[in-house]
């Protein structure tokens, strides 16, 4: 691990600043996935300032009834917090299906944003990785890429992002907030990670030296119907083979509304716009919700060695619709 100084920013404007007077500096949270990165040699700052005491760990019910959450925001908190679990229960879920208790109390909503990949050739120092070392190749598409991306990669990476709470926070149309030396500025979480192209060592639109300060959720009623399924390698916490987030809002057997995103199949969470599509106005049937998710899929360009995702992500699809389905039928019947 190189050495590296160490500053406790007191406010906002003072994190920034200091990120700004060293080129080669880092925000630091909790440090669950920096860290770690740190210790192999992939990430090597001079500089990290820590964030962990800015007055940035609140969740609060915005005036139009979404919901506004502080960049340190631990995700134990976050999952725990009432009305995360009254108005958005796939994202509580998506949290605990994240990591170890012990992980969610370090872990901030702000640094989850920013997490890289776990594909072991970007962390492996000795391998190139076009992530990593701009233009050295990617081994992972001739090599082991069981779990890489089937959706949106590009010959130049074919690794996906890591993140469950991604997954939720894609389905709900999150903004992310964040704040330069010129001033506060938004960007919504659909156009916060860039598209892998050429370029895939840019992940995401935060300009340098960019400060993550909290996330809003827009009101979304139909997420109260909401739930987040993930599969895994093993029983416990692992990252994900293939994710789904889902709302549904059916009414009389037909399809009103729909959020689909999926997680573990692209280099970000991927919302799945023509599931969507193909899903409102329609019947709230399991054949229906198999069409949707192979109007989605059609665009999967799997490796060999991971193909059974396209599988593994229609199965989730219709098993996380038809049981949100059941679930609306139940409330519908209840207020007759």
């Amino acid at each position: 691990m190189r050495e590296f100084d160490y500053r406790r920013a007191s406010d906002v404007p003072g994190a920034v600043a200091l990120l700004g007077a060293e080129p080669e500096a880092r925000y630091l949270g909790g440090g669950t996935n920096l860290v770690d990165l740190m210790k192999s040699g992939v990430e090597r700052p001079a500089l990290l300032v820590d964030v962990r005491e800015l007055p940035l760990d609140r969740i609060e019910v915005t005036d139009d009834g979404g919901l506004h959450v502080g960049a340190t925001v631990t995700n134990s908190d976050l999952a725990a917090h009432p009305e995360v679990r009254r108005r958005y229960p796939a994202l509580t879920q998506a949290v605990l299906a994240g990591a170890s208790g012990q992980l969610r109390n370090m872990a901030t909503v702000g640094g989850n944003l920013l997490q890289r990949t776990r594909c072991a050739y970007f962390t492996d120092v000795s391998k190139p990785c076009n992530k990593r070392v701009p233009g050295s190749g990617c081994p992972a598409i001739a090599g082991e890429h069981h779990n890489h991306a089937i959706l949106g990669a590009s010959p130049h990476c074919v690794a996906v992002h890591p993140s469950d709470m991604g997954v939720a926070l894609t389905a709900f149309d999150a903004v992310v907030h964040y704040v330069t030396a010129e001033g506060p500025h938004e960007v919504p979480l659909a156009e916060f990670y860039l598209p892998v192209g050429a370029t895939p060592h840019r992940e995401t639109a935060l300009p340098a030296g960019a400060l993550i300060t909290g996330i809003t959720l827009p009101p979304a009623p139909d997420a109260a119907a909401s739930c987040y399924r993930k599969v895994r390698e093993r029983a416990s916490y692992a990252f994900a083979i293939g994710s789904v987030a889902a709302a549904l809002d059916v009414r009389d057997g037909t399809v009103r509304a729909a959020r689909l995103a999926f997680g573990a199949v692209a280099s970000r969470p991927w919302r799945a716009h023509a599931a969507e599509r193909a899903l409102i106005g329609g019947p709230a049937t399991a054949e229906a919700f198999a069409a949707a998710a192979d109007a989605e899929l059609a665009a999967a360009e799997p490796l060999p060695g991971n193909a059974y995702k396209v599988t593994l992500i229609r199965n989730l699809v219709v098993a996380v619709l038809t049981e949100l389905a059941a679930e609306c039928r139940r409330t519908e019947e209840a207020t007759r």
